[in-house]
C-alpha cells in the first residue's frame, strides 16, 4: 500500500534532526574514532556509524517492508515487497567533519518503484534543512528554492569535487578543472556532494559537476535541484554517477569543457 509522502517526509525530517544531534555531539571533539576505508582519503567516523545505525533502526521499526541502501552498510531488504527504498548518507562530508570544517550533512532520499519521490538534506552546524517532494518544489528552511538563472560562464561560480581514487585513476577531474577554470568567476570545492547539489538548487552555486558519485551522494540532492527548476545531466557512464547540475543553458556550456 502506497503511503502519504508528506507523512514519510515528516519522518525523514525528524530523523535528520536526530542525526544532526549525533553529528554535533562529536564535532570538533577528540573522540571521533576515524578509520580508513578504501584509502587514506576515504574516512569513516563514529558519527557516520552511529548515524546510519540510528536511521536503519528507525526505518526498519516504522516501515518494516521498506528497503534501505546505506553508505556504510549497503542493502537492507524489507520484510515484504513494497516498492520503497530509502537511500541514506549518514554523514556527507566526512573529511570536512573530521577536520573540524562545518560543511557536512545527513542526506535521506526515498524512492518508489525506482523513482526518487522525496528528499531531506540537513546540515546541522549551519542549521540548514533542505526538503523536497516530487512535483511540489524544493525548500530551504521553508523558503522555496530556485536555481541560478545565469548563462555566461565568466559570471559563474561552480562547485566540483574529486574522487577518492584521484591519486591512482587518471580520470580524476583535474583536467576538467584546468580546462574550465579560466572561463569562470570561480570554483569552489566544498567537500560534500549532497550539500553542493543543495547549494546549486539555492543558486549559491551557479552549477556543479562531479564524477564517481554513489547513489547516496545524490539521491536527495538531485531531486532538490530538479524541483528548483534545474536539471541533472549524466556526462559519462564509466565512473559510477557523473553529473552536471544547474540550469539548462549553463549545463550546455559546462559540457563543452567537462569530459
Amino acid at each position: 500500500m502506497k503511503q502519504s509522502v508528506q507523512t514519510l517526509q515528516q519522518f525523514a525530517i525528524e530523523s535528520a534532526y536526530k542525526v544532526g544531534d549525533i553529528h554535533l555531539k562529536y564535532f570538533r571533539k577528540d573522540n571521533q574514532n576515524a578509520e580508513i576505508k578504501s584509502n587514506i582519503s576515504d574516512l569513516v567516523t563514529r558519527a557516520d556509524k552511529e548515524s546510519e545505525a540510528y536511521l536503519i533502526e528507525q526505518i526498519t521499526y516504522n516501515f518494516p517492508d521498506h528497503n534501505i541502501l546505506g553508505e556504510e552498510s549497503g542493502n537492507h531488504e524489507g520484510k515484504h515487497k513494497s516498492g520503497y527504498r530509502w537511500v541514506i548518507d549518514p554523514l556527507d562530508g566526512t573529511n570536512n567533519y573530521n577536520q573540524g570544517l562545518p560543511v557536512f550533512a545527513v542526506s535521506i532520499g526515498l524512492q518508489y518503484e525506482n523513482t526518487t519521490i522525496m528528499g531531506v538534506v540537513y546540515a546541522p552546524y549551519l542549521k540548514e534543512l533542505f526538503t523536497v517532494i516530487k512535483g511540489e518544489g524544493s525548500f530551504l528552511n521553508g523558503e522555496r528554492l530556485k536555481v541560478s538563472e545565469k548563462t555566461e560562464l565568466n559570471e559563474c561560480v561552480l562547485g566540483t569535487g574529486f574522487p577518492y581514487d584521484k591519486g591512482t585513476n587518471p580520470i580524476n577531474n583535474i583536467s576538467n578543472v584546468a580546462a574550465i577554470l579560466p572561463h569562470l568567476r570561480g570554483i569552489r570545492r566544498m567537500g560534500a556532494a549532497a550539500y553542493d547539489l543543495c547549494s546549486t538548487a539555492a543558486g549559491y552555486l551557479d552549477a556543479y559537476w562531479e564524477l564517481d558519485l554513489k547513489p547516496w551522494d545524490m539521491c536527495a540532492g538531485a531531486l532538490i535541484v530538479e524541483e528548483a527548476g534545474g536539471e541533472i545531466f549524466h556526462f559519462r557512464n564509466d565512473r559510477n554517477i557523473s553529473i552536471i547540475a544547474g540550469n539548462h543553458n549553463l549545463i550546455e556550456k559546462v559540457r563543452t569543457f567537462i569530459k
